[in-house]
């Protein structure tokens, strides 16, 4: 499992650059959205009991991917790791400190499969829902707010972050700190930035990881967590702790992982550096009219509010929108037979966070949740039934052979996808909605 983005990735569309990494919900969901492992071939040792290497090539085709180059790099590890000292000197790392931290390491090739899992069968976005707000979790979030609540009351104060988005956050990504992966970061970032297809981007992790352990924020067995090195109960990755952590007690150390103090000031920083807008919500859910144009359903095509209730767009829940100047863009998640969300400038700043359009969903309105809000008012499609890979696959190689899709086939659904699916409807005179149903595969293969 690579964690939230991955899965969300899979059930909607990734949008961005990563934020925070895959992070925790892998460690919450385990192999629910996996598909099964590779028989192991020639597998090197696992630490801590985990499953090992599948010593098979990378899903991706990426060359540093090939089992060849994983076993080549894999026994460069520990040339790898000392070049990287020039660096950390350079970061303010100790000689001292940086033996200490790196003596010892050995690469973890199990991450070499997750980095590169296509998993054959997915969450529906309401299945993903169900799984992550419950009632349970409600309870806890409940219980952790009233616990902390004279730190959510002064981080609301001073940053102007709603106390009910932090708490979701620390919900989703970790179970309230229970779920928070079991990784070495600082071997998974070391293992990352010296084999596999994205080593320029994971030094530059290891690196300010050697960095939180040198400043002494954390000590090492703190920083556990997900396989691509995020941490703590609201998954910082390394990079995006430097930027956001804060010491919100005054006692000199930024402990995002066993000091609630730090972590709720740390989590709303993150949030209002990235544009949190203050007393603002993160959508609404709304009724879509039929025969709406679908094709308005798209994030760079936001406009004022007022303009969306012209074209027929309500409150699902009978109520005024608050501020009809606010600028808004429509999310159709379920296409037009699931409800839709208008959603606001926080809903992105949340994206920011982990950009995969059904984790912000989750985060929000879990938070609304929190609050004491009601369930979305609107079904979802649930007779629907999710594509397989191979499904998703052919999906994507009929499009392009009908000249809507110019891409590379591989899976994995994102904006091109959509937009070139969203054409094809259209061409056919059905909601353009950008819906990935069986019924428009079978429409697809011309049945």
């Amino acid at each position: 499992m690579t964690g939230a983005i991955m899965i969300a990735a899979a059930l909607l569309l990734p949008v961005g650059a990563h934020a925070q990494a895959q992070n925790g919900l892998s460690n919450l969901f385990g192999g629910i959205f996996s598909g099964p492992n590779a028989a192991p071939s020639q597998a090197s040792p696992a630490p801590g009991g985990a499953l090992p290497w599948s010593g098979e090539d990378g899903a991706s085709g990426h060359p540093l991917m090939t089992a060849a180059a994983i076993r080549e790099a894999a026994g460069n590890f520990n040339n790898c790791v000392a070049g990287m000292w020039p660096d950390a000197a350079r970061r303010g790392v100790t000689q001292e400190n940086f033996q200490r931290f790196t003596a010892g390491l050995s690469p973890d090739l199990r991450i070499m499969d997750l980095m590169d899992s296509q998993p054959e069968f997915t969450k529906s976005i309401w299945d993903y829902l169900d799984i992550l707000v419950n009632d349970n979790r409600l309870a806890k979030g409940r219980e952790v707010l009233a616990k902390d609540k004279a730190q959510f009351d002064a981080t609301e104060k001073a940053t102007g972050v709603d106390r009910y988005i932090i708490a979701s956050i620390w919900g989703i990504e970790s179970n309230y700190s229970t779920q928070m992966g079991d990784r070495s970061v600082l071997q998974s970032t070391a293992t990352l930035a010296c084999i596999g297809r994205r080593q320029a981007y994971f030094k530059d992790e290891f690196l300010s990881a050697l960095e939180i352990l040198n400043r002494g924020d954390l000590r090492p067995e703190q920083m556990r967590g997900s396989w691509a090195g995020a941490f703590g109960p609201t998954q910082f990755m390394p990079t995006a702790f430097k930027r956001f952590a804060v010491d919100g007690d005054g006692d000199g150390r930024r402990d995002v992982v066993d000091n609630p103090t730090d972590l709720i000031a740390s989590t709303a920083n993150n949030l209002k550096k990235d544009g949190w807008q203050a007393g603002q919500t993160w959508g609404f859910e709304v009724v879509v009219p039929q025969g709406f144009n679908y094709m308005l359903a798209d994030r760079a095509k936001a406009m004022p509010i007022a303009q969306w209730e012209k074209l027929g767009l309500k409150r699902a829940t009978g109520q005024p929108f608050p501020h009809p100047g606010e600028k808004a863009y429509l999310l159709a998640p379920a296409g037009a037979q699931g409800p839709g969300f208008l959603m606001l400038q926080n809903y992105r700043v949340i994206m920011k966070y982990n950009p995969a359009e059904a984790y912000a969903l989750a985060i929000g309105h879990f938070a609304d949740r929190l609050r004491g809000g009601q369930p979305f008012v609107q079904p979802w499609p649930r007779q629907e039934r999710e594509l397989s890979r191979s499904e998703r696959l052919e999906l994507q190689q009929l499009l392009a052979q009908r000249g809507f899709y110019k891409g590379t086939p591989d899976g994995q659904f994102g904006g091109q996808t959509r937009e070139a699916l969203r054409n094809f409807q259209a061409s056919i005179g059905v909601p353009a909605d950008g819906f990935a149903s069986s019924d428009v595969l079978d429409r697809l293969r011309g049945r």
